[in-house]
C-alpha cells in the first residue's frame, strides 16, 4: 500500500516539477518506465499523460546539453516529436545556439539557422521534457554498464502517436 502511495506521491511531484520547469500543465495517467537508468549517472521517467501522450522527463541530476538528450532518447529506443525548452523561453535553444556561434564566429553577421543547428545541440538542457512520437521497434532499453552495447531492455511498450488537425 505504502508502495502505492510513494509512486502517487512521485507522479505529483514530477507532475508539479514539469510544470515549474517546462510551463506544462499535465496528469500522469500510467508511468511505463519510472527512473530507470540512461547513462552512469541519470535517470529517467518514461509517463502517458491523461491525454495519451508519452513524455520522457529527465530531472535535474547532471549536467546533460540538448545533444547528449538527442542520443538518449535515440538508444532508449524513442523517436522525439519535440524537445520542451525551459519555461518562459520558446526560442531556447535557437538563442544559445546563436550566442555560442557568435563565440566561434564573431564577426559574422546575418546568421541562419543552418548555420546555428550544431551549435543548437550545446544548449544546456537538464532538466529535459522530450514529446514522444514513436517507440522503434516496440521496445524500451535503459543503460546497463555490463551489458553488450550498454544497453539492455527495459519493457516491451507499442505506442505511434498519430497527429490530427
Amino acid at each position: 500500500m505504502t508502495d502505492m502511495n510513494d509512486h502517487a506521491y512521485d507522479d505529483l511531484a514530477m507532475e508539479k516539477a514539469v510544470y515549474a520547469e517546462f510551463g506544462v500543465e499535465l496528469e500522469v495517467d500510467a508511468v511505463i518506465g519510472r527512473h530507470f537508468p540512461i547513462s552512469r549517472n541519470a535517470e529517467a521517467t518514461l509517463f502517458l499523460t491523461k491525454k495519451k501522450q508519452l513524455f520522457l522527463y529527465i530531472p535535474n541530476t547532471s549536467k546533460l546539453v540538448l545533444a547528449d538528450v538527442r542520443k538518449i532518447v535515440s538508444h532508449i529506443g524513442l523517436k522525439a516529436e519535440l524537445f520542451l525548452p525551459p519555461k518562459g523561453q520558446p526560442q531556447y535553444f535557437d538563442e544559445i545556439g546563436t550566442q555560442k556561434f557568435r563565440e566561434v564566429f564573431p564577426g559574422r553577421s546575418n546568421i541562419t539557422a543552418q548555420d546555428i543547428a550544431f551549435y543548437r545541440t550545446l544548449a544546456p538542457y537538464s532538466p529535459a521534457l522530450v514529446l514522444v512520437q514513436e517507440v522503434k521497434d516496440g521496445t524500451i532499453y535503459q543503460f546497463d554498464s555490463d551489458s553488450m552495447g550498454g544497453w539492455r531492455q527495459l519493457k516491451k511498450f507499442a505506442y505511434r502517436r498519430i497527429k490530427t488537425s
